[in-house]
């Protein structure tokens, strides 16, 4: 029965920190723009046998120049190749390996830590695995992120210049090459990708389709959708073009206006939930035995977890009023 509170406050815990990351992830938009394209999608996606033997073949090339610790992180990882998609999103050398170390690292640390301020050994693992796995997941999204913003807002100047390389007579793939070189950031590192990816033999459709699959951004899917369509029915490709060119800025106007009046409200929303760890972690190193009640006193057990459940039903609301899907 002494164990009923504990075993509460822990679920109750897991339920709100649950609820508090799911509440400022915010909407999803690789999700709705996959909802928006997939019917046009499926009828340009590009699959024959050549393909599939060069896909083959370039994953036995990356396989055999992984190292051992990645090989091993593989096989214990329930989804390796989602987590190595999102490494590769963040455009950086990290590989599965670094991940895996990094997160043990800050797991055992952290534990350690909160063993030698004398938390309970069930607070100490539960907050090490908390820290461990959900900050390093955390800032390979905020580098994706903000290489995915970088990428959004020089895509319509890749897609102009794309239009006056066209306008100009040179064909579709030499003018991708052209964007590569001109333009840096990921923009230009993505072109030059595709290039790449002509030149060894990929068709076009194959090498944007791979980008866009990488990428899960709605304008790389309106850009490769456009090009498939036109491919198939014809017109003018540069007046296209530049068509989307003016949505896409239209479209990335529209979010930054929805994000500065809805600024105050995430902030507000933030600091109202943050406040309340970031005193109870400031008055535990100050004055563990205070705070240890918390662990000890069953009715402070049920009392807390219940705070924790209503905090995040509240963070939860409050992101959900403030969050808006373009």
């Amino acid at each position: 029965m002494d164990m009923l509170p504990i075993l509460m406050l822990a679920i109750g815990a897991f339920l709100a920190l649950l609820l508090f990351v799911l509440a400022f992830s915010g909407p999803n938009a690789a999700r709705a723009g996959s909802r928006r394209l997939s019917t046009l999608r499926e009828r340009h996606m590009v699959s024959n046998i050549g393909t599939a033997a060069m896909e083959a073949q370039i994953r036995r090339i990356s396989t055999a120049s992984s190292t051992r610790m990645d090989l091993a992180v593989s096989r214990l990882l329930p989804n390796p190749v989602e987590l190595q998609k999102r490494l590769a999103m963040t455009g950086k050398t990290w590989s599965l390996g670094h991940y895996a170390m990094v997160s043990a690292g800050m797991t055992l640390v952290l534990a350690a830590l909160l063993l030698l301020q004398g938390a309970p050994i069930w607070l100490a693992l539960f907050l090490g695995l908390f820290v461990g796995l959900g900050v390093p997941h955390m800032v390979v999204g905020f580098f994706i992120k903000r290489r995915i913003a970088k990428f959004t807002t020089n895509f319509p100047d890749a897609i102009e210049l794309l239009v006056r390389g066209l306008r100009s007579g040179l064909p579709i793939t030499e003018t991708m090459g052209v964007v590569g070189a001109e333009i840096d950031g990921p923009v230009g590192e993505e072109f030059r990708a595709v290039s790449d990816k002509m030149k060894i033999g990929r068709t076009l459709d194959a090498a944007l389709q791979e980008t866009a699959d990488r990428l899960a951004t709605p304008e790389f899917q309106f850009f490769v959708i456009t090009i498939a369509i036109q491919r198939e029915t014809g017109g003018n490709l540069a007046e296209t073009l530049a068509n989307l060119a003016d949505v896409l800025r239209k479209r990335s106007q529209m979010k930054l206006k929805i994000a500065a009046m809805s600024s105050e409200s995430k902030a507000s929303a933030l600091i109202v939930g943050a406040l309340p760890f970031i005193v109870f972690g400031m008055v535990w190193f100050i004055n563990n035995n205070y705070m240890a009640n918390f662990f000890q006193d069953q009715r402070l057990m049920v009392a807390g977890g219940g705070g924790l459940v209503w905090m995040a039903l509240g963070a939860f609301i409050m992101a959900k009023m403030v969050n808006f899907e373009i």
